[in-house]
């Protein structure tokens, strides 16, 4: 194309020349015939230099009237590409025997300041635990016992440290001395532009308010990790705010540099210096090592400094494994209107650049998903497309689609689906393509996530799926938060965007235009989402790969850039073999969270029609056990705008979804104890399961799906709750409380057999009140949580009932006085019907013999830090009234301590 241009400038000269010597061989040269010839001869040669221009540049001008190759290309030059990576010490791992936990302490100004909002969101993306803490005058606790809470701390404002007063500045020191514990600071961006400012205290000068640009790393810091030296990022760097540093001390060393974007800063050779703008301090000074940054996380080289400073910093225990494994998904194949599939040449591009990354990315092929009922659905050249993309069937990976494209959602009925699916696995084999995979992509991600359970039976069935992905889960943004399931042990892995999809077809139709998609290769979007993940799985479509082909621009582009700024060893394997990778590298996401659905307009579009957001409940009765739950519950559904769950053949009246292996059935499985068919007087689902109250994992479910629902909990003595449940237990006939006394049970030990162990915890844990309580205000407002009085429940229901209603915000208002009379006989109150009463059934309010005085001192004892603290949490959250039996607890310990 060179030489065809130099030629087109040739003859263009020529036709100029001949011009001229024509027009000075006329008798007017100056005349009005000449001149137009003249003007004319100058826009034609014009036109032929922009022409010229826009081939050699790539540029959209002109582009509607200039048939030409716009075609972008890979344009990544790399120095280092194929030369030796620097790894100092691959693992940064040391002699030092730590006693902190691998978790990251980060000081912030405010909860709101954009750097701190940058650095935990990074944190989050890595999966790496922090805790985040508004600058103050005190410190938070640094250790636990003799183990530090923290391997390293990170000041978003580095003045704050330097500023801190001497008490808290001494501790903090003694902390990072005494547990090998660094520091990464950020110099902030100030009003006032300093030049030669000592940092308080150290041998450490600074210049703000600078602009820089061309940015280069010490190739020989020990430092770098996941970063490689070697390349120049040439331009600009982000901001007119950067701090520079000049040391006086042989403690710090440079990170990174970067030159002044001016003319200013020239030595005496004519050369412009390099300027320190990230800086290492040994610890030479005072044995604290420090890493120190001269600007925030907005430039992409500091945001891969940062992580390979945690890792040094923490001596390894922060690292990110360098492995990286990459799958690009080409949804959609077959699928498109006519002049936006695929023609021969694009789909021999799509070989020969497969061909080109596979030599850098060991098992690399695209991986394609076909609906095939949209084969030969393109004009006469894309039709001989689909035939060459059948006829190297073999150089792929295959994946199925719908055969008709439709969502899964949409089919109520299993059959039907299972038939469309029958179909594409028909037409795989009718041309040879493979349906072993066990990977299948559902169209729009309908009914992945929210799970349709249609879909998940159905891919079992026909295709023996095992795994799958989406970009849903638990929401599209932010990506940093996508993460995998298993349901129905099919695997559901994160799929991560590129910024192509169906519509991005032509590089002057993407948003922001070529620059704005470079700018997310180099350093931005994408190639963070490689960094950060340790298994990607792309999502790009049939139309990314024809026409501009911005699909194999992009990707061949990006793991350029990868190579070229990173250590990353990039592979690639299929779905299965990715999917088991991941649940190893986090087994702990193997059980979902189910969100609810009717919270994000995306997740009720691709949500099953027979649904109803208004079926889920709006308050739960979360427990504990054996303190009036049940008695509560019937009360409750005495209201006639209330409606308690079906009951479960399993659990009786209660669900138990939330905090049993129920959770894992699914939401489908849920609703089904709320049928949107109930009288059309019911305004308010509940459900009363009384194990939700100390379940570990509850509060964070309930959270996820019912973020608005109220909750409603009974407290009474923890030690007469922990005497009923165990002689409930033994009045089932449990062989563990049939064989050992009540005080036997209590006071067990942990070298105590399983059995005798798990009825101690369930009598003794539900107690610890202030516990479980404070795990559920971590997710629930204190004004959602309504605490009742077991005692009072007892003698004065009508009471506890009108305070509820007021609560619940319940309407019409029940006057319980006609619902409720106390039975002499059961000694509890009871519902009124037809003139009567109705008592719960006998094992219900039975009365025990009275509990040993021994038991009775002991548990006082055990509950009485738990006790104090709960009067403490009362207190905190603005609780005045003391339930009597609380204060009657505290006070007969006292009495006995005295």
């Amino acid at each position: 194309m060179i030489d065809d241009d130099q030629s087109l400038i040739r003859s263009s000269l020529v036709y100029l020349k001949q011009r001229v010597k024509r027009i000075k061989h006329t008798r007017c040269v100056f005349g009005p015939s000449t001149l137009r010839k003249c003007v004319v001869a100058v826009v034609i040669f014009s036109i032929i230099l922009i022409i010229i221009y826009s081939r050699q540049t790539r540029t959209p001008y002109l582009a509607k009237f200039i048939k030409s190759n716009t075609r972008p290309e890979p344009n990544i030059r790399c120095g280092v590409e194929h030369g030796l990576r620097i790894l100092q010490n691959h693992d940064h791992k040391t002699d030092a025997r730590l006693k902190s936990d691998p978790k990251v302490l980060v000081f912030v100004e405010t909860i709101f300041s954009k750097l701190g909002k940058d650095i935990a969101e990074l944190l989050v993306h890595t999966r790496i635990k922090y805790k985040v803490e508004v600058t103050g005058k005190s410190l938070p606790v640094l250790t636990n016992l003799d183990k530090g809470r923290y391997g390293v701390i990170i000041f978003e404002n580095y003045n704050k440290y330097l500023q801190m007063d001497n008490w808290n500045r001494e501790l903090l020191d003694k902390y990072c001395r005494e547990y090998s514990v660094g520091i990464i600071g950020f110099i902030p961006a100030e009003d006032e532009t300093y030049v030669g400012s000592q940092l308080k205290g150290f041998p450490l000068f600074i210049h703000t308010n600078l602009k820089l640009k061309d940015a280069t790393l010490n190739a020989a810091s020990e430092i770098l990790r996941l970063t490689r030296a070697g390349e120049t990022a040439w331009g600009d760097l982000p901001g007119n705010d950067w701090t520079i540093f000049k040391a006086n001390h042989s403690t710090y060393e440079p990170l990174e540099w970067a030159h002044r974007n001016d003319f200013f800063p020239i030595n005496e050779s004519g050369v412009k210096t390099p300027l320190p703008t990230v800086i290492q301090d040994h610890g030479l000074f005072d044995n604290i090592q420090r890493i120190i940054f001269g600007s925030g996380l907005k430039f992409w080289l500091h945001r891969l400094l940062f992580l390979d400073s945690l890792s040094y910093l923490s001596h390894g225990h922060l690292s990110l494994s360098l492995e990286r494994s990459i799958l690009v998904d080409v949804d959609d194949i077959f699928v498109g209107d006519i002049g936006t599939r695929l023609k021969p040449d694009d789909v021999e591009a799509l070989i020969n650049t497969q061909k080109r990354l596979s030599a850098s990315v060991p098992g690399f092929k695209f991986n394609l998903g076909f609906s095939g009922k949209y084969f030969h659905h393109g004009n006469s050249e894309e039709d001989k497309g689909d035939d060459l993309i059948l006829e190297n069937v073999e150089k792929f990976m295959w994946f199925s689609h719908m055969w008709n494209h439709q969502q899964p959602h949409l089919y109520d009925n299993l059959s039907l689906l299972m038939d469309d699916m029958v179909l594409n696995k028909n037409f795989a084999k009718q041309h040879r393509i493979p349906i072993d995979s066990g990977y299948s992509i559902s169209p729009h991600h309908s009914g992945v996530y929210p799970v349709h359970d249609l879909l998940y039976i159905a891919w079992k069935k026909v295709w023996k799926i095992r795994v799958t992905s989406t970009e849903e889960y638990p929401h599209l943004r932010p990506a940093r938060l996508r993460r995998g399931f298993i349901h129905r042990n099919i695997m559901v892995l994160p799929r991560q965007t590129c910024g192509l999809f169906t519509h991005t077809m032509f590089i002057d139709k993407y948003p922001g235009g070529r620059e704005k998609l470079d700018e997310s290769i180099q350093g931005g979007e994408l190639f963070q989402t490689i960094v950060y993940n340790p298994i990607n799985i792309f999502m790009t479509h049939m139309s990314n790969y024809g026409n501009d082909r911005l699909g194999l621009y992009t990707f061949e582009s990006v793991i350029k850039f990868v190579q070229c700024w990173t250590n990353i060893r990039l592979t690639s394997a299929p779905p299965l073999q990715l999917a088991e990778n991941y649940f190893k590298l986090y087994p702990r996401e193997s059980d979902p969270i189910w969100g609810n659905p009717c919270d994000d307009v995306r997740h009720q579009k691709i949500w099953s029609k027979n649904k109803s957001c208004d079926s889920l409940p709006k308050f739960l009765v979360i427990g504990p056990q054996k303190t009036g739950t049940t008695a509560l519950s019937t009360f409750l559904s005495l209201h006639p705008s209330i409606a308690s769950n079906v009951p479960s053949p399993t659990t009786f009246e209660e669900i138990q979804f939330f905090n049993a292996q129920n959770y894992l059935r699914g939401l489908d499985w849920y609703m089904s104890f709320f049928p949107s068919d109930t009288n059309s007087l019911t305004r308010y689902f509940f459900e009363k399961s009384a194990t939700y109250f100390d379940g570990e994992l509850v509060p964070r479910r309930v959270h996820a799906l019912l973020p608005y629902a109220k909750l409603i909990t009974i407290l009474i003595s923890p030690a007469k709750r922990a005497y009923s449940w165990y002689q409930h237990t033994k009045a089932h006939r449990d062989n563990v409380a049939n064989n050992f006394s009540f005080h036997q049970v209590i006071t067990a030990s942990d070298a105590a057999t399983k059995d005798l162990r798990d009825l101690r915890n369930r009598c003794l844990n539900p107690g610890k009140y202030a516990q479980h309580l404070e795990r559920w205000m971590s997710y629930f407002p204190q004004a959602s949580i309504h605490i009742i009085d077991g005692d009072q429940l007892k003698s004065n229901p009508i009471e506890v009932m009108n305070e509820l209603q007021k609560f619940l915000k319940i309407t019409p208002f029940l006057n319980y006085t006609e619902h409720l009379r106390f039975d002499k006989r059961k000694g509890f109150f009871c519902q009124v019907k037809e003139g009567s009463t109705k008592c719960l059934g006998r094992n219900k309010g039975r009365q025990y013999p009275p509990m040993e005085e021994r038991s009775l001192k002991y548990l006082q004892r055990y509950y009485l830090s738990h006790n104090t603290a709960l009067v403490k949490l009362f207190n905190k959250n603005g609780i005045r009234l003391i339930p009597k039996w609380l204060k009657e607890d505290l006070s007969d310990q006292n009495d006995t301590d005295s």
